[in-house]
C-alpha cells in the first residue's frame, strides 16, 4: 500500500538503533525459544531490514509500547541472561528507541494530518 502524498517529507524507515534492538530481540527469542507473538517475529524482521513502514504500522507501534510498558515492571525484565517474555517482545518491536521514533513519526503523520486535513 503506498504511504499517501501528504506523508512525503516523512522518513517511515527505521533508523539504525531501532534495527538493532530488534535483532536483538530476534537473537533472544532463537535463544530462548519463546516472547513475542508471529506479530511481533514479523515487526521485527521489518525493523532489522529496515523496511519503509506504513503510517498504519507506526500507530500499532505506539499502541503496542503504551499497552505493553507495564511490561517493565515484571521480573528479569532487561535482563539478557534471564529474560522475560515481555523483555523479548519488546525487543522484538526495537525497544526504548523504537518507541521514542514511532512517537516522533506518529507526531509528524499528525501535524500533516493537520496541514492538509482535505487529502485524508
Amino acid at each position: 500500500m503506498p504511504i499517501p502524498k501528504r506523508y512525503s517529507s516523512i522518513n517511515f524507515v527505521p533508523p539504525p538503533i531501532v534495527s538493532d534492538y530488534a535483532t536483538e530481540g530476534l537473537r533472544l527469542r532463537r535463544k530462548f525459544k519463546r516472547g513475542g507473538t508471529s506479530i511481533g517475529i514479523a515487526r521485527a524482521r521489518d525493523l532489522k531490514n529496515r523496511k519503509r513502514l506504513s503510517p498504519k504500522t507506526i500507530k500499532r507501534m505506539v499502541s503496542f509500547f503504551a499497552r505493553h510498558e507495564v511490561d517493565k515492571r515484571g521480573k528479569n525484565f532487561g535482563n539478557p541472561d534471564k529474560p522475560s517474555n515481555g523483555f523479548i517482545a519488546w525487543m522484538l518491536w526495537g525497544g526504548d528507541p523504537a518507541k521514542k521514533w514511532a512517537k516522533s513519526i506518529l507526531m509528524e503523520i499528525k501535524q500533516c494530518d493537520l496541514q492538509f486535513p482535505s487529502s485524508k
